[in-house]
């Protein structure tokens, strides 16, 4: 019996298996060390509801990168399940299990944040620079809102797409500074207008907007690789599935090879525990 845990600043999934079965499968708040009390993550795992039984725990987490945060992950999870051996790694070890299982290519996050790694079929065995939403996440769910909402109140936007956006969000500046700047998660809350340019993906002005973004991407965390031009390039997350066209689109530009995208990691690493290799 193993649990599953694909955590990101959003949402943690919890995936409970017993052999290749799938038992128990549910959602809580999201986690990220470097942002929130590692007592949060602890606290949520004293409150599921899990049989004491579970041999291993395999969790894979945003801001996992460094040594630190992982002991720590680990101390919660050893507390609660002394029995199983616990495995902590960061989120892109998530993503090159969940889309390239055991072959070679750049598993790409796409979601709230943003990164890579070249994956060997087995190791990481490159990975980029990852600076968080302050300085870097390009391409990100909050770089593409942040975009949007200072679009907005800078007045680039035009204006039958401030209308619907003042309509969707009636936001008034001081209340906008007031949650950036003072409450918890401003990534998060970025984020959250990026499915504004989601559900208006078809004006021009977001396209240019969003590829812009994808821009930065490819710039930032693709063309650092030594072998880019020759491996398949598959991305997780909500970004990715959403503007996938967009994606695809600005990919082929640059004679780039795209592979797959699947919208969050969880099926993908069903079928690697699944899998007799792993």
């Amino acid at each position: 019996m193993k649990l599953i845990l694909d955590a990101g600043s959003t949402k943690i999934e919890w995936i409970l298996m017993d052999g290749n079965a799938v038992t128990n499968r549910f959602q809580t708040e999201g986690f990220n060390p470097n942002y929130t009390d590692i007592q949060i993550l602890a606290k949520t795992c004293n409150n599921v509801s899990l049989p004491d039984e579970i041999q291993s725990v395999h969790y894979y987490g945003t801001g996992c990168g460094n040594e630190q945060n992982r002991l720590l992950i680990n101390m919660v999870f050893q507390d609660r399940f002394p029995k199983a051996e616990i495995h902590v790694t960061h989120d892109l070890m998530a993503v090159c299990h969940a889309v390239l299982g055991h072959e070679k290519g750049i598993a790409c996050i796409l979601g709230t944040g943003s990164n890579s790694s070249v994956y060997d079929g087995e190791n990481i065995t490159e990975k980029a620079v990852s600076l968080g939403y302050i300085v870097g996440d390009e391409g990100s769910g909050m770089h593409i809102g942040r975009e949007v909402v200072r679009a907005y109140f800078y007045g680039f936007m035009p204006e039958d797409l401030r209308q619907k956006f003042a309509e969707t969000f009636h936001l008034e500046l001081p209340d906008f500074v007031q949650t950036l700047y003072h409450k918890t998660q401003p990534s998060k809350y970025l984020a959250s207008f990026a499915k504004f340019a989601g559900e208006n993906q078809a004006h021009p002005y977001i396209r240019a907007l969003v590829k812009d973004c994808f821009k930065a991407f490819i710039e930032a965390f693709i063309l650092r690789y030594e072998h880019f031009k020759t491996l398949k390039i598959s991305f997780v997350g909500s970004v990715a599935y959403h503007f996938q066209g967009l994606l695809k689109e600005i990919l082929s530009d640059q004679n780039l090879i795209f592979g797959t995208v699947i919208q969050t990691p969880a099926e993908g690493l069903i079928r690697y525990y699944q899998s007799p290799q792993t």
